[in-house]
């Protein structure tokens, strides 16, 4: 006979937080949300920390170089997408360890023999106008000039003209050299009035451009995550088929944690690949694990390595799991029993596994409540899919813009992978869909925002940092009808 689980299962919207005692300590400048990424024993550092408790999850359409750069700029952290050929993933890999701080490596690039319609394309695709104009059309390649828009007339000039008879030829710009300080790089645009400044080696090959207009926004970030070499810190995600080619490559790449990314954590392929690794590594390489519901697949990863969990099953905004399968856990309900395995655990063996969770944030407040259940940090995809540093598409849809958002378990992603049981057969059924997010502009502004609203809740319950949120919080289950009574009711709002 099946085992039946007598508890409601419940999500975040459920609870709300009660005040605790608001001391004079407890402002916003002195909360801390610094947090352990990675396992560690008791009374010993984590190897290492966030200094937000946000990460991207691993999808197509949230996490690439982009995102990962800005993000970690931020003090957060990125997984870069696994549902690609692992050379371009670990491509991308390395343009975030080889970030340099208002140096951007150019992601608009054509040959001489494209076309300015291909540069028309090129620029509606990525919303970039400056275009790199090299040898082989790569991001490295040979630099013989670059188009803007003061290069070409759209109503005067034929579409099949290609872009050697219009662009800015190498001869006529003005360039820097590799290993010149930012300063000097900002210095040589002002007094040339550039609004880009390219910067090759000494092959004549591309290596960043530098804008004018970000010249305000390079200054040093206090919440950047970077290792001790001033390199930004990444992850990627991995999955449990070809683990044994990926792994090498990404670790090569310089990924500095990785994460099995699958829709079921509780089963032995994960245990295999977790073994492998650490096997392999002899430790060194450190790698999370999940995704689960409950203490057992908590308890089952955790023996098995996990650097740290992944909570969530069918909570995310475009996860269609539970439709499909059956199968899930209200997220709040699901975080609370992992966080209470995760401490047993904890208190048993002196070793402590940070877990993460994984879908179910519909609103700020949300955040605040998945950490004071117990999460160490927060991956999140619809949040940043929104941001202009998301790989996709910005739309007009209607009389709004959108940026396009599409699952890993969708038909347009066809990460199968991640949804992997075995065996040779394909998925024959999506567990996602493809969808739009309203268009909500930079990240950092956005972060922002958040962020002062975690810390404002935080000092409302009298807590100015995240365990010490976890260890006071007081929560209550709520009504559907407080529910309704929290929101603007019994109004006429204007218009």
């Amino acid at each position: 006979m099946a085992l039946f689980t007598d508890e409601v299962s419940r999500t975040f919207g459920e609870y709300l937080l009660i005040p605790g005692l608001t001391t004079k300590q407890c402002i916003p400048e002195n909360v801390s949300l610094k947090t352990p990424l990675v396992k560690f024993e008791k009374d010993q550092k984590p190897f290492i920390e966030l200094n937000i408790p946000f990460v991207s999850a691993i999808m197509q359409s949230v996490s690439d170089s982009g995102l990962a750069i800005a993000l970690a700029r931020n003090g957060g952290l990125s997984f870069i997408f696994g549902s690609q050929p692992i050379s371009s993933q670990a491509e991308m890999v390395r343009k975030v360890k080889n970030f340099k701080a208002g140096f951007v490596t150019s992601d608009s690039n054509l040959t001489p023999e494209h076309t300015l319609e291909d540069v028309l394309n090129l620029i509606k695709r990525t919303g970039h106008s400056t275009i790199g104009v090299t040898e082989d059309g790569t991001s490295n390649g040979k630099l013989l000039g670059i188009v803007t828009s003061r290069d070409y007339r759209i109503s005067h000039d034929s579409k099949d003209s290609r872009i050697k008879d219009f662009m800015t030829p190498f001869s006529k710009l003005t360039v820097g050299k590799v290993g010149m300080t930012l300063s000097e790089a900002n210095q040589l645009i002002w007094e040339h009035k550039l609004n880009a400044l390219p910067i090759i080696d000494q092959d004549q090959k591309l290596v960043y451009f530098v804008f004018r207009k970000d010249y305000d926004s390079h200054k040093e970030n206090p919440y950047e995550l970077s290792d001790v070499h001033k390199k930004l810190l990444v992850g990627a995600g991995i999955n449990t088929r070809d683990y044994k080619e990926r792994v090498p490559a990404l670790v090569e790449a310089g990924a500095d944690v990785l994460c099995i990314d699958s829709s079921d954590g509780y089963s032995e392929w994960q245990k295999e690949t977790l073994t492998w690794i650490k096997q392999e590594y002899k430790g060194k390489v450190l790698v999370g694990a999940g995704n689960v519901v409950d203490k057992d697949g908590f308890y089952y990863l955790a023996e098995a390595g996990a650097d740290f969990i992944k909570v969530g099953i069918g909570g995310g905004s475009i996860c269609i799991t539970r439709e499909q399968k059956g199968i899930g856990r209200g997220q709040a309900t699901a975080l609370i029993d992992v966080a209470a395995a995760r401490n047993e655990y904890a208190q048993r063996t002196n070793t402590y596994i940070p877990i993460c969770s994984d879908g179910g944030l519909v609103h700020d407040y949300h955040m605040v409540l998945a950490l004071a259940m117990g999460a160490d940090f927060l991956m999140m995809g619809r949040y940043f899919a929104r941001f202009d540093e998301s790989p996709t598409r910005k739309l007009t849809v209607g009389n709004r813009f959108v940026k396009e958002y599409w699952g890993e378990g969708s038909n347009r992603a066809k990460n199968w992978q991640r949804y992997d049981m075995g065996g040779t057969e394909s998925l024959k059924f999506e567990e996602g869909v493809d969808s739009y997010v309203p268009y909500a502009g930079k990240m950092k502004d956005n972060l922002n925002i958040t962020l002062g609203k975690i810390k404002a809740t935080m000092c409302s319950c009298g807590a100015v940092s995240l365990p010490e949120l976890q260890n006071t919080a007081k929560i209550t289950l709520v009504s559907s009808t407080s529910i309704v009574e929290g929101g603007a009711h019994d109004v006429i709002l204007k218009e």
